[in-house]
């Protein structure tokens, strides 16, 4: 109910030669805290958060889950390992419905020490609470056909922040009998 001049008054200043907006000569980032992925597995992109994030690459095999209940279930099971990609599909805008948050299956792979070294894929959303290495809203989705839809265990991911790719190894032969 108050004014922001009124919320504002109780709030220490900035500190001395505090900035708050960077200039576009001098960002925090050249590239943002998000980037656009993409590549076979990816072919309308994805968003990669990698604010905090060290890991610039990572390739392992896939871990698929059609339900993010299935995958947490799996990490409470020490099912997933250092390496993994672990893939929640079906949790798009269309196969959600809803699109829920993945934010209680992220925060299990930080809790057990895993944020840097298992990455989470899938074509639903994230919060903005989300640690680790994440990448979501994967197009097309899976309900849509995407190819994540035809996405298998051990199938080898690539994830390359530099490169801007989200890609599995497959022939095209592959893909089409899948």
């Amino acid at each position: 109910g108050k004014t922001v001049a009124e919320n504002l008054a109780e709030v220490d200043p900035l500190k001395e030669g505090q900035e708050v907006i960077m200039p576009l000569e001098s960002p925090k980032r050249a590239d943002g805290p998000l980037i656009i992925l993409k590549g076979n597995l990816a072919p309308r992109g994805a968003v990669a958060k990698v604010s905090g994030v060290k890991v610039e690459r990572h390739v392992g095999p896939a871990k698929v889950f059609n339900t993010e209940h299935d995958a947490v279930e799996a990490v409470l099971n020490d099912e997933v390992k250092a390496g993994d990609v672990v893939v929640v599909r079906f949790v798009g805008p269309k196969g959600g419905p809803g699109m829920p948050e993945m934010l209680s299956l992220s925060s299990m792979l930080v809790g057990k020490g895993l944020g840097e070294s298992v990455a989470l894929l899938t074509d639903g959303r994230f919060s903005g609470g989300t640690h680790g290495l994440v990448i979501g809203h994967i197009a097309p989705e899976a309900q849509s056909g995407g190819p994540i839809a035809l996405l298998e265990d051990g199938d080898v991911v690539t994830i390359c922040q530099k490169n801007k790719e989200l890609s599995f190894e497959i022939t095209e032969e592959e893909l089409e009998r899948r």
